[in-house]
């Protein structure tokens, strides 16, 4: 098992923003002023940097309101390079949607391997994280569902799920949701052209979560209003612990 090691820190507002390497995994961990905090891990859609402004955005509201957040770099994005491989998938899968073509068996074939890495390196993420001084249980999940599912269905240290109902998620994820228990907070954009309405509202149908909310809005794929980040803080709150300060 790799060691997690620190390469770079800073901090402002109260709170530290430290960048890290698991092995070949770079992440960034932000922490309150205040500990021990409950950990949030976030997770972005296939393709998104864990530096893009508008998920940093969530990720500082949160450790401002009192917990630790943590984001790693899925593989092939952001700072680690694609397969060749990947890029041709990638590639393809847009030319397709370019083309008005159907994509799911492209989306499969690329998505499908993809979480299935990432889901491990998520669980030596949390080994690793839970170690550190300052950080502890229970832990809540933010962000890409197909990972949440993979992670929530095999860890039981996750104890809330925060869903973001955008982009593809494999048939092997759709049907493992049913194992999934944990509370769940399902977020979906009415109109997001790259999630069809009624498939995420099946896969909402399909959790095992005894509770469960589903919140829609009106808009596209980055749409979401930033009174659903809020509402997340309140949510992690009943099922982490209420953290000891608040953001202003």
């Amino acid at each position: 098992m790799h060691a997690l090691q620190f390469t770079a820190e800073s901090s402002s507002n109260g709170l530290v923003e430290r960048e890290f390497t698991l092995g070949q995994i770079p992440g960034t961990l932000w922490t309150p002023g205040s500990a021990p905090a409950p950990l949030i891990l976030m997770a972005h859609n296939n393709g998104l940097p864990r530096r893009e402004t508008r998920l940093v955005a969530r990720a500082r509201y949160y450790a401002a309101y009192g917990y630790a957040v943590a984001t790693i770099d899925a593989p092939g994005c952001g700072d680690r390079p694609a397969s060749a491989a990947d890029a041709q998938a990638r590639a393809d899968l847009q030319r397709a949607m370019r083309a008005g073509e159907p994509v799911d068996e492209i989306f499969e074939s690329f998505v499908g391997p993809l979480v299935d890495r990432a889901v491990p390196e998520w669980q030596a993420t949390l080994d690793a994280l839970l170690t550190l001084p300052g950080i502890d249980g229970p832990v809540g999940y933010s962000g890409w569902t197909a990972v949440g599912i993979g992670l929530a269905a095999v860890e039981p240290r996750i104890a809330a799920l925060g869903l973001f109902a955008g982009g593809y998620v494999p048939r092997a994820r759709r049907a493992q949701a049913r194992q999934v228990t944990a509370p769940l907070l399902f977020l979906l954009q009415w109109d997001d052209e790259g999630n069809p309405r009624q498939r995420a509202l099946d896969l909402f149908d399909a959790f095992g979560s005894k509770e469960k909310t589903l919140h829609a809005n009106m808009g596209g794929h980055v749409g979401t209003p930033w009174f659903e980040v809020e509402d997340g803080g309140r949510f992690y709150d009943r099922h982490l612990g209420r953290p000891t300060v608040s953001p202003a």
